[in-house]
């Protein structure tokens, strides 16, 4: 894969801390702002990353850039997406996907017509561990109650507080813990259980966003309470509960760092399968093997977890309270 990143915040200096767990990787552009221009710069040479742009287009144009990397704010997703898409580019993009269902329709449509991969870059569901979890689901079920909880005290929080907001807490520009920490939780309800009947959302409103809240979501043997919150401290611990046994998590549910299984009258035993160090290295080790390979089947099928997810977001995002 020769890849050009779209954006230079904090999500890109942590995805190129990976870069050396990633195989047949080869990152050869990246574009950012007139503004941060400077920080673009540092990383590419810090990264040995051969060119750099201010210009998006003309990354999309590089003949020597296959994929893109979309890492700009939630708002602008949608529109530089379609834009890679119609220079040509396969497409790796960070979650949320776009804004509702409705764009991730029309852009798979486009990336199909012209016959390119385009993925969501979410990192719990290409983990070891959370692959081992969908094959222990069946040992514990029948599942009945489903507690996910990704609580992370956001470090712009406290400028929120006073005033100074960043993106990940606008509204305006699709910000707020729905959007950026309890879609984590969605991507693994709907890869484990697929579509609720009912989805509802509970959210604590400050200046206008959510900085925490609960979605329930309501399957008919289920019920799911998904957490998140960004104006909180807590060292969280999830819980899949089921007749025959649980399994539960310690952590952030967007690393899985580990996951402990514990049946009935036995006693609990704990794992942790992930392979790499880095949280991203496995869904982008998954994303350069699909793409290399053109492997459409693959991309479709991680597309309906995509879609699933979008739909529970975009519902959830109407049902707010």
């Amino acid at each position: 894969m020769k890849l050009g990143i779209i954006g230079s915040g904090k999500i890109v200096h942590d995805f190129l801390t990976a870069i050396d767990q990633i195989n047949n990787l080869d990152v050869v552009a990246i574009s950012s702002t007139k503004r941060s221009e400077n920080i673009a710069q540092e990383l590419a040479k810090k990264y040995s990353i051969n060119k750099t742009y201010t210009d998006n287009d003309e990354l999309m144009s590089d003949p020597d850039v296959d994929t893109v990397y979309v890492a700009v704010p939630n708002f602008l997703h949608y529109q530089v997406a379609k834009a890679a898409l119609e220079h040509g580019k396969n497409e790796i993009w960070e979650k949320p996907f776009v804004d509702s269902t409705n764009e991730a329709k029309k852009l798979k449509q486009l990336a199909d017509e012209k016959n390119l991969i385009i993925v969501e870059a979410i990192t719990n569901i290409y983990l070891e561990n959370f692959k081992r979890i969908q094959r222990e689901i069946e040992n514990i079920a029948p599942i009945h109650i489903v507690s996910l909880n990704y609580t992370q005290y956001s470090s712009r929080y406290d400028d929120f507080l006073k005033g100074k907001i960043a993106p990940v807490f606008d509204p305006a520009k699709d910000g707020g813990t729905l959007m950026d920490l309890n879609i984590y939780n969605i991507h693994l309800v709907s890869a484990l259980f697929g579509l609720p009947d009912k989805v509802k959302y509970y959210a604590n409103m400050q200046k206008g966003v959510d900085t925490s809240g609960i979605l329930h979501l309501s399957y008919p043997d289920k019920q799911a309470a998904l957490i998140a919150a960004k104006d909180s401290y807590v060292t969280p611990r999830s819980f899949i509960e089921g007749e025959k046994g649980s399994i539960y998590i310690d952590g952030s549910t967007g690393e899985l760092n580990n996951f402990t299984i514990e049946m009935r009258d036995q006693k609990p035993k704990r794992y942790n399968l992930n392979k790499y160090s880095h949280r991203m290295a496995s869904e982008f080790n998954a994303f350069v093997e699909m793409i290399d390979n053109h492997d459409k089947v693959k991309a479709d099928e991680a597309f309906v977890n995509t879609l699933e997810s979008m739909q529970i977001l975009t519902t959830a995002k109407n049902s707010e309270e």
